[in-house]
């Protein structure tokens, strides 16, 4: 009897060279999640591609395999039943051969449902979204810089719950089939640019309160000079952040019943005509515009964090001051003469690709202290090598050739020094009817307490050596 309920299942399963296939496939990806699987949830694999091939790849051909099977089946059901037909016992052969499927039916659902879930959660992690994808390489490098390195993609750029989820997962698709036909734009639009924003009330705000209160915050900014001995001047202002019903920039912004909206005659939201700004707790209301003001036909924007705060998770650096910031961190000598210009000049240069990049910033720095300071050439060499790897850094995490990113690509509008940022609309140009205008006062934002002085006093009072 034992033998009747197997030679039932194997006449099934061996019917058609297609259910034969399905086993195969099956029988493969099987083995193969079981091999893979504990490695990479056990975070012993750092390969981005490994991923795809557990919660994609393997779970693609085990799907494969099961849905092969029944049609193989089907095409051979009469060999199947011709072969069923001979057994002695063909109606017990028939319930255990349904039992063998139901109890496998199970086992794959249960085994299917946990790659599916796997295969969702994997496609929403950093790696996934960074590494994966290799257009992504200049966001996923900028992500890594600080303060929000930590937080997964998904957080900020799927809304919560089902409908943003399926937005996420179409906003998907249709990328990774302008990747295939290699018809995604270079550079890669960013969302401000795209139009494509998840509300800040839904990112930013699940874990900063804009009614929270955060006070003057104080700001120290090293600049070097490109002359020879690298000259250095330090700023301090006291930053007036504020927030919520007392004022300051966030308060000023974003307060209670402030609303502000605005036009952009520009995809990337740098030219604003128009202004509106509402405050139903106090009722004012005012309409600023800048030269002919707002056309009807430009779009229309509620301001919200990321207007300002576009790039704080994937912030690109301006050349200047991160040469500045690794001269400050030590990380190039700041005695070693001219490196300030020099520096400059090399990694703003135009380079065909990454590889001629590491060889001629590294090549370029060495050769100009052979030929304009051999003492200094011969003396220092591992700090002229220190400072010509962190310049090659400095480029490779804000320079990409084959994906036309350099400087200046993605605009930071924190600020107004990077980019007209706060200038785009406190420029002194924006004015009501009655000729009431956006400030430009300085001190509206900040107070400056020493403004690129060697030696600042305050410092020394607060204790801050550098």
């Amino acid at each position: 009897m034992d033998e009747k309920p197997s030679r039932s299942v194997f006449v099934l399963l061996t019917s058609h060279w297609l259910s034969m296939a399905g086993v195969a496939l099956v029988t493969l990806a099987g083995f193969s999640w079981i091999f893979v699987l504990p490695a990479s949830l056990g975070g012993h694999v750092e390969n981005p591609y490994i991923g795809l091939l557990v919660f994609i790849a393997i779970p693609a051909v085990f799907f494969a395999g099961l849905v092969l099977i029944p049609i193989g089946i089907a095409l051979g059901k009469r060999r199947v039943a011709q072969q069923l037909a001979a057994l002695p016992d063909r109606r017990t052969a028939l319930r255990r051969a349904g039992i063998f499927f139901a109890v496998m039916t199970a086992a794959n659902v249960v085994i299917g449902s946990q790659l599916s879930y796997r295969a969702v959660e994997h496609m929403d992690t950093t790696q996934f979204c960074g590494q994966s994808c290799h257009v992504m390489k200049p966001e996923f490098t900028a992500h890594l810089m600080p303060p929000h390195q930590q937080v997964v993609c998904a957080a900020c750029h799927i809304a919560p719950g089902t409908t943003g989820w399926l937005k996420g997962k179409m906003a998907g698709t249709r990328q990774l089939m302008e990747v295939i036909f290699n018809s995604f734009p270079r550079p890669i639009e960013s969302a401000l640019e795209s139009n494509r924003l998840v509300s800040s009330t839904e990112t930013c705000e699940q874990c900063h309160a804009r009614q929270k209160y955060i006070g003057p915050r104080l700001r120290v900014t090293a600049k070097y000079q490109p002359d020879e001995s690298n000259t250095r001047t330090e700023t301090v202002l006291t930053m007036l952040v504020g927030g919520g019903a007392l004022g300051g920039i966030h308060g000023a912004h974003m307060g209670p019943g402030v609303r502000i909206r605005y036009a952009a005659q520009d995809k990337k939201r740098q030219t604003i005509p128009w202004v509106e700004y509402r405050n139903t707790d106090t009722g004012a209301a005012r309409t600023y515009l800048a030269g002919s003001g707002a056309n009807p036909s430009l779009p229309v924007f509620e301001m919200q964090c990321v207007d300002c705060h576009n790039r704080a998770a994937h912030r690109f650096e301006d050349a200047d001051r991160a040469i500045d910031q690794a001269l400050a961190d030590g990380q190039i000598a700041a005695t070693l003469p001219f490196v300030k210009k020099t520096g400059l000049t090399l990694i703003q240069a135009s380079y065909q690709n990454d590889a001629e990049a590491a060889q001629r910033i590294p090549e370029g720095l060495t050769g100009f202290y052979r030929q304009a300071y051999p003492d200094v050439a011969a003396k220092r060499t591992p700090e002229i090598q220190a400072a010509a790897a962190a310049l090659l850094a400095i480029y490779q995490r804000n320079v990409f050739p084959d994906l036309k990113v350099t400087w200046g690509t993605y605009l930071n509008n924190l600020g107004h020094v990077d980019s007209p940022g706060c200038f785009r609309c406190h420029d002194g140009g924006h004015s009501t009817a009655s000729g009431q205008t956006i400030t430009q006062d300085c001190d509206t934002c900040h107070k400056a307490v020493a403004v690129e002085e060697p030696s600042p006093e305050v410092l020394k009072t607060l204790g801050i050596t550098r």
